[in-house]
């Protein structure tokens, strides 16, 4: 096996770091001995669980899923503190009952609905059933709250008490109400509630891509893949954030959590941009701009393109073919962030002598971009996201197997050498282990988002509360497109904090989309409207988990990583609008149409970095960055003569600050 990252248990503590550690002081635990290894031995057991199940064909839903929540919330119980301490080396008593009762709840669930009956007395539950019910309810929100804070879980309890106080709720959201009994039933003895679609989604394709991601960092290829992406842009101006830029969006495309992927690969990054001169709270905004972007970065989006497809009916090809030119607008609009900061610091490239060869890199290891394009080519053409997935992972264990790794067995098993033999087994079962660990325990705040999501969900289908957003959002907005734009907006940026991609657009699609839908928005463009301002929560104060796991490994003020992340993810506010007013960039349209739209949106992203940034061809005043990002605005917006005014703007500036550049330098030389 190739080598593996010798710090792994830091990268392991860096990302349950940024999950379980806020609000209420809930935190991971640093268990060891017997404990830990039970706590590792489960965590392998699940995943070895779901990887076989993935060849070998998915149980039904009433197996599948109870048994994924089951091991799931045990490991959240084990893992991480309620919030009464934050350093017990073991796991107390009563986190051990709630083991217990949470297995038996759970479990009473898969064997009642397969030979119990369960099925056939939905609407008409016995104690028992109501008894395990109230339990897995309470279990779902503790598992939330230590895992995504207060907000997520909160909502799923005031959901409840609004399915029961319906009658007295005002006006528009008012309904008839509905028992205890009733509501139990629908969240627990069927699959509307916790154990529905948001659960299906953490307990199929989203945890097997985690663990391919996991597979990836652990056989060394995550680390091929940054390199390369230093040793293309090391050399430029503010090259090794730029690599962040790169490496970070390719890898938060595929492992599905921004904050996840900013406490993963920000823990090489960050370091490697303060030591080129940027400040931490700079570094570690550009982690989470470009985290937060590769959320959706085709062709996987953070397993957010699968869920699309199957809500939508939408094609998976169409589906990324249309986010291809918003991803490459939001990636271009960080790059020039990153470009124009270090031009104003004077922060130069590393010579070639310094970085690493890419094309000696690709050469040694070329069959490493195998698996990627695996996934994209399964997808492409059909298949379903957990083949893909499958085969991803299959595909990656058995090209990080080294020719000297086979060499070794060959030799061994001909000669005799167990010796041999044994050690390349012992360091392959270890990377093996290492994955299915990580993978799974990277999985844990998914599997808890999306069963409380399921609460969310079941009450809103009970009540008919989804439907009637619609109605709520036309009411507010007087019947105007933008003010339902950006309602959508704020009910987007607070559903979707602290949530996991997927577990965010599930929500959401289910919420926001119909309501802009109703007033004429196009289909794919309302659910990536939701979607991105669902992703871009993760920095968006107050919560801004992605914030806080930069900010933890930049040992910078988090509220001021804060600020410098919404300067370089500027155009992710903006590029959802433009889906609703200039369906051109989702391939909508005549060629001409559509390349014009391109060119100047692409024209409009580099002055918005420029004005963010205040520098273009020298340092900007206020004025002159107020000036021009009105001009970059212009440019943005979907009209010939928006286009026409913008262009004239910042083109303007543009000789200003040419001819203002120039007539400094000849005063420099005459003055020499």
């Amino acid at each position: 096996m190739p080598e593996t990252h010798s710090d792994g248990v830091e990268l392991d503590q860096a990302h349950e770091s940024s999950v379980g550690s806020h609000w209420f002081g809930t935190a991971k635990r640093d268990l060891g001995g017997k404990t830990k290894l039970f706590a590792v031995l489960l965590a392998v057991c699940i995943g070895g669980f779901h990887v076989y199940t993935a060849w070998a064909g998915i149980p039904t839903a009433f197996v599948n899923r109870p048994i994924h929540l089951t091991f799931m919330s045990v490991l959240v119980f084990m893992w991480y503190s309620p919030g009464l301490s934050t350093d017990r080396e073991t796991v107390p008593w009563y986190d051990w009952l709630l083991i217990g009762i949470t297995t038996m709840s759970v479990m009473y669930f898969a064997y009642a609905m397969s030979y119990g009956g369960l099925a056939s007395r939905v609407g008409n539950a016995t104690t028992p059933d109501l008894f395990m019910g109230v339990v897995a309810i309470i279990i779902v929100v503790e598992m939330a709250r230590r895992m995504t804070g207060v907000l997520l879980p909160g909502i799923a309890v005031v959901s409840i008490g609004y399915a029961a106080t319906g009658p007295y709720m005002p006006g528009i959201i008012a309904h008839k109400g509905y028992s205890i009994e009733r509501i139990i039933s629908h969240l627990y003895l069927s699959t509307n509630g916790i154990f529905g679609v948001p659960l299906g989604v953490s307990a199929t394709f989203v945890v097997l891509f985690i663990i391919f991601g996991a597979l990836l960092e652990v056989t060394g290829i995550g680390d091929w893949f940054i390199n390369l992406g230093y040793g293309l842009t090391g050399r430029l101006t503010g090259g090794p954030a730029k690599t962040a830029v790169v490496a970070s969006g390719i890898m938060g495309s595929l492992n599905g959590s921004a904050v996840a992927n900013t406490a993963t690969t920000g823990a090489f990054t960050i370091p490697l941009m303060k030591r080129t001169g940027f400040k931490g709270s700079y570094a570690g905004a550009v982690e989470c701009a470009a985290s937060c972007g590769g959320q959706v970065l085709p062709p996987v989006m953070a397993a957010a393109a699968f869920i699309m497809v199957s809500w939508t009916g939408i094609p998976y090809v169409t589906i990324i073919a249309a986010a291809a030119i918003p991803a490459l607008l939001y990636f271009s609009a960080v790059g020039f962030a990153v470009h124009f900061r270090a031009k104003k610091e004077s922060l130069e490239g590393r010579p070639a002598s310094d970085l690493p060869d890419a094309r000696l890199i690709f050469r040694r290891h070329p069959e490493y971009v195998l698996p990627l394009i695996a996934i994209v080519g399964f997808l492409a053409t059909g298949f379903t996201p957990i083949f893909a997935a499958f085969y991803g992972i299959l595909i990656t264990a058995l090209i990080a197997v080294t020719r000297e790794d086979l060499t070794i067995l060959a030799r061994g098993v001909l000669n005799g050498d167990t010796t041999a033999v044994r050690d390349v087994l012992e360091r392959a079962t270890h990377a093996g282990v290492r994955t299915l660990d990580r993978g799974v325990r990277m999985t844990l705040v998914v599997a808890a988002a999306t069963a409380a999501a399921g609460i969310i969900i079941g009450i809103m289908s009970m009540t008919g509360l989804g439907l009637r957003f619609t109605s709520i959002v036309t009411a507010l907005s007087g019947g105007y497109l933008f003010i339902a734009l950006l309602l959508t907006v704020v009910t987007s940026i607070i559903l979707g904090m602290g949530l996991p991609t997927t577990a965010a657009y599930i929500v959401l699609a289910s919420l926001g989309a119909p309501a802009l839908v109703n007033f004429g928005v196009d289909l794919l463009a309302a659910h990536l409207f939701i979607l991105y301002f669902g992703v871009i929560s993760g920095l968006t104060p107050p919560i801004m988990l992605a914030v806080f796991a930069a900010s933890a490994i930049s040992e910078a003020d988090p509220w001021e990583t804060a600020i410098e992340a919404l300067k370089i993810a500027a155009i992710g506010f903006i590029i959802p609008f433009l889906f609703v007013y200039g369906p051109e960039l989702l391939l909508k349209g005549t060629m001409m149409e559509i390349i014009i739209s391109s060119v100047t949106a692409f024209i409009g992203v580099v002055f918005l970095a420029s004005g963010t940034q205040g520098y273009l061809l020298r340092d900007l005043g206020l004025p002159s960055r107020a000036i021009i990002v009105i001009g970059a605005m212009a440019l943005l917006a979907p009209d010939m003569l928006t286009d026409i005014g913008g262009a004239v703007i910042v083109g303007a500036m543009l000789v200003h600050q040419y001819i203002t550049v120039s007539d400094n330098l000849a005063l420099s030389q005459a003055a020499d």
